[in-house]
């Protein structure tokens, strides 16, 4: 049972969890004899008792909570921008057959980031992060190792400027491996914070979707790069992210193929496209995904009990604390905390907006960004998204991808149903997980 406002999640016997139903706050400290009638099957003394134990919970502010974080939004405002996600190429040696990015090139044609812009989006970064000590730049693309020069080149320039300026980077790349060698492992293990490989599962399933230029699968020539990149980075921080589709929607067998070519720090996340394509996954797909979701569910149990070390991304909740009240209210910080820059210096909310004209935000050169749009997105919070004001999982989501939201329903502040629907299903999955790892770890059965 989850409380949505105080975020507690209780373990209760059926009797408790139906009389929630029969429940409204503010409660009296004795049951009223409607309810004892409602429940005269049980014993008067256990549905008294479990009335008093649910009435001690509301008592302590842990059920039937009040709305708490309204507050934090009348003190949400710009914030300084403390992340960057640099598009250093336009371009790709695969074409993915579900890209968001036009196979690589946004629709803008290919092309790569040379040294001076990808300085100068340090210097935009720094200008822009306020009092922000601790900033982060992630490199992607397409494929960032196209423009590997210019990853070095923009490394060594942010370092320079971190004892003039009191600001610390904190680097990731997202590679799909196909440029990979011992010169690049090495560099990434020694300078990235963090490491993205991209890899779908399954040779089957990988190369299915996940092809060269030439239409051949990938699979071959990028796991062995991917192994020998995570053997050497030892407890540096990574995971293989992969997408899956309506071609696997048996994607828990591609986290245990994953897992068993050596790779424990998972992430196979649904497909976001047009639903006409062959691959998308619709509403007719749901019950499958979430039956798929409650198998891998109970795999993922299973090795934290035998502790194997198998983390799956989406099914990573602490509940103890949990992000802060406004991460919770308006999520990743896209287009206020977090932006991207592309090959020419154009800023973005975020890379899902890179090509979309209208949500251009300025120029890493003129140093210019939107004041407009920063509050725009600023202010994008669960409260302005009708759908998530009455979501159980609002504070979890917070609202959702603005970029999907904008790409699927036409409104960044309309919430993506397909992917709202998953995203509840995840959790569920999640906090399901950390009640029976409990119950398991103090040996209590129900």
């Amino acid at each position: 049972m989850l409380d949505v406002e105080s975020g507690a999640v209780h373990l209760v016997d059926k009797l408790a969890y139906d009389m929630l139903e029969h429940l409204t706050p503010p409660l009296e400290q004795e049951p009223p004899k409607s309810l004892l009638q409602a429940f005269s099957s049980y014993p008067e003394e256990e549905v008294a008792e479990t009335y008093r134990e649910l009435y001690r919970l509301w008592e302590d502010g842990q059920l039937f909570a009040p709305d708490g974080h309204d507050v934090f939004v009348e003190k949400l405002g710009l914030s300084p921008v403390k992340a960057m996600c640099l598009n250093v190429s336009h371009d790709c040696n695969l074409r993915c057959a579900y890209c968001f990015a036009g196979k690589g090139d946004y629709h803008q044609g290919r092309m790569v980031m040379d040294a001076r812009t990808g300085k100068q989006a340090i210097d935009y970064l720094i200008a822009a992060s306020g009092d922000r000590e601790r900033l982060e730049v992630d490199f992607f693309g397409g494929e960032p190792l196209l423009a590997f020069d210019t990853v070095k080149a923009v490394v060594d320039y942010a370092r320079s400027r971190e004892p003039e300026t009191g600001k610390r980077f904190r680097f990731t790349i997202t590679t799909n491996g196909m440029l990979l060698d011992d010169e690049k492992i090495d560099y990434i293990n020694r300078e990235m914070s963090n490491v993205v490989l991209s890899l779908d599962g399954r040779k089957s399933v990988n190369d299915k979707v996940r092809a060269r230029i030439d239409g051949t699968g990938c699979y071959d020539a990028v796991v062995p790069k991917f192994q020998k990149l995570v053997q050497r980075r030892g407890d540096g921080e990574y995971y293989v992210r992969g997408t899956f589709t309506k071609y696997n929607k048996d994607f828990g067998q591609d986290v245990l193929a994953l897992y068993d070519l050596g790779f424990d720090q998972v992430s196979v996340e649904p497909v976001v496209s047009d639903p006409k394509e062959p691959w998308a996954l619709t509403e007719e797909d749901l019950p499958e995904v979430f039956a798929e979701y409650d198998r891998l569910a109970s795999i993922i149990l299973d090795h934290r009990l035998r502790k194997t070390g198998l983390n799956f991304f989406h099914f990573m909740l602490d509940l103890s604390q949990g992000p802060c009240a406004i991460k919770r209210l308006r999520g990743c910080g896209c287009g206020n905390e977090y932006v991207a820059v592309t090959p020419d210096g154009d800023v973005y909310p975020c890379h899902q907006f890179v090509g979309m004209e209208q949500w251009r935000m300025g120029n890493v050169f003129d140093g210019t960004l939107d004041k407009d749009k920063k509050a725009y997105f600023a202010a994008s919070t669960i409260y302005q998204k009708p759908d998530c004001r009455q979501c159980w999982a609002k504070f979890y989501c917070s609202g959702g991808c603005n970029a999907n939201n904008f790409r699927y329903e036409g409104d960044v502040r309309k919430a993506h149903t397909l992917s709202c629907e998953m995203e509840r299903k995840r959790l569920e999955c999640a906090i399901g997980i950390k009640a029976a790892q409990l119950l398991r770890e103090q040996e209590v059965t129900v």
